[in-house]
């Protein structure tokens, strides 16, 4: 192993790099400063760590993420094969055992004889070839230090929120049933049922409750895609029945009728003990949670292991800075990886930290890149985050908007998506096997 590269940041884009390069006989240094240092979202010393919800969003290939997990899957992705052997039931998605999740990716990395793993926090950038995957939660020290770096481009932020997560022993199954909207897939989500009184009186208490202080905090600043439930509800006093609460496909076994609203449960370990409020991000104070939420009749008793944090999300001005192998431009050397560059979501991180550890372990080893086209999910999500003519960057998630359209006409939105994940990956396949 001549070659030697740094890895900063065992989160999913840093494990999944690591793990490529070292497959590829190049010998990490991987840098975690868990447990020396926690951030205000981490909550145990393993890697991968799943911060806010423990799914990964759709399985289903007429999604543009089911389409990314496959891709990935077909690739050797360490994240992907770790997901899948903890998976706990959630209908079309992939949902994780949080805990067991991160100790099959902890065990993995650090089982592999190619990477050494070093803890302490990271203050500076590294000598030598790097790949700075530190995610949404840099410290403050390295942060700066990349700041410097690029002193004449915009180094972001914004705010992200995670969801509570209760007991199901605490949920009164009186109010609430086992069920899958439109019944696709299994019954595995707890669907809570609320009357139009009782959400009205939900709704006004939410809007009214008592955030957390997060300096710097304005609701323009919110990120949409992960958007706190109270922030959701002052937008207008139906929005959140056309969002999380939205009860289309779920009518109450008790009445064969749709509830006027309805909070869904996920599992969120499993054993089945612990269950995450789908949609419900928060920032409200821990106290106003627990009173504004046991107004929900399931959970009017809920005991709550973990309540809905809210924390500082920090990205680079990717378009400018970064080149289509998360490289930075004009400093080869140096890479990105995860959400910092914003890519939005733990599946676009895990391959965001693929593509980079791939493309350098064939740049050490003189071979060329091997380049993964736009019709491709990972491709069209690295072209799109390196492209210098998007204006207004925000972190986005994977979706068949920023993929070419096809060269022939079908039929309905599912059967499109469906033949444009058909095409990307009969390449993917011809690609895998130069991998």
């Amino acid at each position: 192993m001549s070659a030697q590269v740094t890895v900063v940041g065992a989160g999913l884009a840093g494990c999944e790099a690591a793990w490529q390069l070292a497959e590829r006989g190049i010998g990490v240094t991987l840098r975690e400063m868990k447990p020396e240092k926690m951030s205000s979202a981490h909550h145990s010393a393993g890697f991968a760590e799943l911060v806010c919800s423990n799914s990964l969003r759709s399985d289903q290939l007429e999604n543009a993420v089911g389409l990314l997990k496959e891709e990935l899957r077909r690739c050797g992705s360490l994240i992907l094969k770790c997901a899948d052997a903890t998976r706990v039931e959630a209908g079309g998605a992939l949902a994780v055992d949080r805990e067991g999740f991160s100790n099959a990716v902890t065990e993995a990395v650090r089982a592999h004889p190619n990477i050494t793993v070093v803890e302490g926090e990271v203050a500076t950038i590294p000598d030598g070839e790097v790949i700075i995957a530190t995610g949404p939660l840099t410290s403050d020290a390295l942060s700066e230090a990349i700041a410097g770096l690029f002193l004449e481009s915009r180094y972001l932020n914004f705010f992200d929120a995670a969801a509570p997560i209760v007991t199901f022993d605490s949920v009164d199954m009186e109010h609430a049933w086992f069920a899958s909207r439109y019944d696709r897939g299994t019954a595995d989500y707890i669907n809570c049922a609320m009357t139009e009184e009782e959400y009205l009186a939900f709704w006004q208490e939410l809007c009214a409750a008592q955030e957390a202080e997060v300096h710097g905090f304005e609701d323009k600043n919110v990120f949409e895609g992960c958007m706190p439930v109270e922030v959701m509800a002052r937008r207008g006093v139906q929005t959140l029945c056309f969002g999380p609460l939205k009860p289309k496909g779920l009518p109450d076994p008790r009445t064969g009728k749709e509830p006027y609203a309805v909070v869904q449960l996920r599992r969120d370990n499993a054993e089945g003990t612990l269950y995450n409020i789908v949609g419900f991000q928060t920032h409200l104070k821990w106290g106003e949670q627990k009173r504004v939420f046991s107004m929900i009749p399931a959970l009017k008793h809920a005991e709550y292991v973990r309540y809905g944090v809210m924390h500082r999300n920090t990205y680079l001005d990717s378009p400018r800075l970064l080149d289509r192998y998360y490289r930075v431009r004009g400093n080869e050397r140096l890479s990105f990886a995860g959400q910092i560059t914003g890519v939005e979501g733990y599946v676009e991180s895990t391959a965001s930290g693929f593509l980079a550890g791939v493309e350098l372990a064939r740049r050490l080893t003189g071979r060329p890149p091997l380049d993964f086209p736009r019709e491709t999910a990972i491709g069209a999500l690295a072209l799109y985050v390196s492209n210098g003519s998007v204006t207004d960057f925000q972190p986005m998630n994977v979706n068949f908007g920023i993929m070419p359209p096809l060269d022939h006409r079908v039929k309905g939105k599912r059967n499109k998506n469906a033949e444009l994940s058909r095409r990307a990956l009969a390449i993917v396949d011809g690609l895998a096997k130069e991998l």
